[in-house]
């Protein structure tokens, strides 16, 4: 027997999916986070993991073939500011775009006229000019002057670079310049991190490009001291197999390649949901989902379209831009740690503040004091102290309730059940918002589409989201509460590349084009193979950014490599996508209006042998455990409500609201009006025959 193993490390806790080889049973579990050093949380729990098999770690991790790890490592150290110390050599006169951006505002705060921009990742004085500048042609209009370029490299070795970035003016269309520098570095300090913005992003903007180029940098030792101390702790415990890392595209790779470009995992957990939601999704018969997220710090909503995880490549982090390939991924600070507080005229307020693993919510009795959504829940009634993960973690209701009248109940004057309701349904409506923001934005209804609830808070509070969205679905998956871990064991090995090709269409050479495509589509291929998947599981897709001429901002049209070889009639069925994807985002389009091309996009998929999700038994005993006294959220008052086992509940089963369902890493709360059933794949279906759609 081998194991595969979906680890995906969060803010509050460690979440864990094991497969074994001729079984299509999954174990699910969830250990705390470690902070101050992740990979003790990852080792305690391959631990007790190894414990619930009956094996001592070293027999159990020489028998798995694969982990699959998805990192907060990287997101971390933007968030936190806990970066690396970098340098940034570039063109003279451009000292200071990274601190300009794209104005004094960023481009979701226009309107804020007492908005501040957070600091760039690199101070003033690490950023140092080069005298070169070639335009956007490729022409040097100023030759490199190397003898400045050494100068500046040996001066922020001086001031203590552990990472270098290189972003020179017009580099994506003549990059010597930034090689030459980068053998300056590799010469004068072989051991300091090096990013190239012509290696990590050869395309258009100069922002964009600088910011991501920095963020590569500032993240990169970071990431290479994780995989290495990683690497070694599971090579001393006997661990003999592959170990690959999920990226922010929803793919996963090698270590070798994501340490090279780090700045493609900073959305590396939440990058798993999509992936395993869309699985579900299609077990309850959709091609189309929501994704939410509830974590222990943060909300994440993402979408799912025709079977196809979304994919931007215009993303943030920490206000920060980063332009590499990513899962569309909302993110708002909304979780089972967000903490409640009043403002200064009373209002109350949940998060973006959190009590993350260390102390954690009241109830966990580690020494926090603040109340928290967690918090709120128990005294609700909608959490069993007594059976949190599976009875592992006893909590304190009284501590709950104290920190609730301390910091809530008392100053509003209400009593602690009431106040506890206030704070369940500010958060949702928090959540609700940012799913309602993420939804039109993207120009989709968001009650067109089944609501997937993950997370280990996801399913008590994913009924009332609905209910606020006018969504008539809400998929619950049995491992819903480790739904990224069970992504990255279904993620399939992914590569993306982008270059700059900005020409008028009516200029567009489909040759010129191809042979650009075809260079990137052989780097996919090669790391394919440094991955060893073999030649018959690999795919193709490529992209074009394209606009109207005066236009900002571009859309991303996929077509495929054929249309290029196919004449007018394959130009025309580019333009025809084109039109029809901008007449989707915008809703309107301009045929016959001059266009151009910004950029050629290629991604290349190597499919992994994924389990098939477990498909549940028919026969089912009784799950009524018993009652408990819980809100009941529509009808605002206290009532005992059955509790259901919800791992006992079988295929066909119903369960009417009002009613608490169990399983050992999650809850689920069926609210009031709503009727929860139970599909093939064991996933949790709730329906609300109330609603419009």
């Amino acid at each position: 027997m081998s194991y595969t193993i979906g680890i995906d490390v969060g803010g509050t806790f460690t979440d864990f999916v094991l497969t074994s080889s001729g079984s299509t049973e999954l174990r699910v579990h969830k250990s705390p986070s470690t902070p101050s050093d992740p990979s003790d949380g990852v080792i305690t729990g391959l631990g007790e993991l190894a414990e619930l098999e009956g094996l001592d770690l070293a027999t159990f991790l020489d028998r798995t073939a694969m982990i699959v790890h998805g990192t907060t490592v990287t997101t971390n150290a933007v968030l936190t500011e806990r970066g690396a110390r970098t340098g940034l050599l570039t063109t003279e006169g451009f000292r200071d775009v990274l601190e300009m951006r794209r104005g004094v505002r960023s481009r979701t705060h226009l309107y804020d006229n007492k908005y501040t921009a957070p600091p760039p990742l690199v101070p003033r004085h690490l950023r140092l000019p080069v005298r070169e500048r070639v335009d956007a042609s490729g022409t040097a209009l100023v030759e490199l002057d190397r003898d400045a370029a050494r100068a500046a490299v040996s001066e922020l070795l001086g001031l203590g670079a552990e990472a270098i970035a290189v972003c020179f003016m017009h580099a994506y269309a003549d990059d010597a310049h930034e090689r030459e520098v980068a053998e300056i570095v590799r010469e004068l300090a072989p051991d300091v991190f090096l990013s190239v913005s012509s290696e990590v992003l050869p395309q258009v903007r100069l922002y964009e490009r600088v910011s991501t180029t920095a963020m590569n940098a500032y993240v990169g030792p970071v990431l290479r001291r994780y995989v290495e101390r990683l690497v070694a702790r599971l090579n001393d415990e006997r661990f003999g197999g592959v170990l690959l890392v999920m990226q922010s595209n929803g793919g996963v790779a090698i270590p070798e390649i994501v340490t090279h470009l780090p700045a493609s995992t900073v959305l590396s957990g939440p990058a798993g949901g999509p992936v395993a939601g869309l699985a579900h999704a299609r077990g309850a018969g959709s091609e189309d989902c929501l994704i939410v997220d509830m974590g222990g710090t943060s909300y994440d909503v993402s979408l799912v379209r025709d079977g196809e995880v979304q994919v931007t490549h215009d993303g943030e982090v920490n206000r920060q831009s980063v332009s590499l390939p990513m899962i569309d991924v909302h993110t708002i600070g909304a979780g089972g740690g967000s903490i409640g507080w009043l403002d200064e005229g009373g209002l109350l307020h949940m998060g973006p503040q959190s009590a993350g693993a260390d102390p954690g919510p009241a109830a966990y009795d580690r020494g926090g004091t603040e109340p928290t959504c967690t918090d709120a829940d128990i005294v609700l009634g909608y959490i069993d102290p007594d059976y949190f993960l599976g009875g592992r973690m006893p909590l304190r209701v009284d501590l709950a309730e104290q920190a609730i009248e301390r910091r809530i109940a008392g100053p509003l004057g209400l009593g602690v059940v009431e106040a506890a309701a206030a704070m369940y349904d500010v958060i949702n409506l928090v959540m609700a918002a940012g799913t309602k923001d993420m939804t039109l934005a993207r120009g989709v209804d968001a009650a067109e589409f089944p609501l997937v609830a993950a997370g280990g808070a996801g399913a008590l509070h994913a009924g009332m989201i609905a209910a606020e969205l006018d969504l008539s679905t809400v998929i619950i998956p049995p491992t819903s509460s480790v739904l990224c871990a069970l992504g990255m064991v279904l993620a399939d090995l992914r590569h993306d590349y982008v270059q700059a090709h900005r020409v008028l269409w009516s200029a567009f050479d489909p040759a010129a084009a191809r042979e650009l495509l075809d260079g990137m589509l052989a780097q996919g291929a090669a790391a394919l193979d440094r991955e060893g998947v073999e030649p018959a599981r690999r795919r193709e897709r490529v992209t074009a950014d394209m606009r109207y001429i005066g236009q900002h901002h571009e859309v991303a049209v996929e077509f495929p490599l054929a249309d290029l070889d196919g004449g007018a009639e394959g130009m025309d069925r580019i333009e025809a996508a084109f039109t029809a994807r901008h007449e989707q985002l915008y809703g309107f389009s301009a045929p016959g209006r001059p266009m151009e091309v910004i950029g050629l996009h290629a991604t290349v998929l190597g499919r992994r042998e994924a389990p098939e999700l477990q498909q549940l038994a028919a026969e089912s005993g009784d799950t009524l455990k018993g009652h408990r006294r819980a809100w009941l959220p529509t009808e605002r008052r206290l009532e005992d409500v059955e509790v259901h086992d919800g791992h006992r509940l079988a295929p066909g089963q119903h369960v009417a609201g009002p009613a608490i369902v169990e399983r050992a890493t999650t809850t689920v709360l069926v609210p009031e009006r709503f009727t929860l059933t139970v599909d093939r794949l064991g996933s949790l279906i709730l329906s609300n025959k109330e609603q419009s759609r």
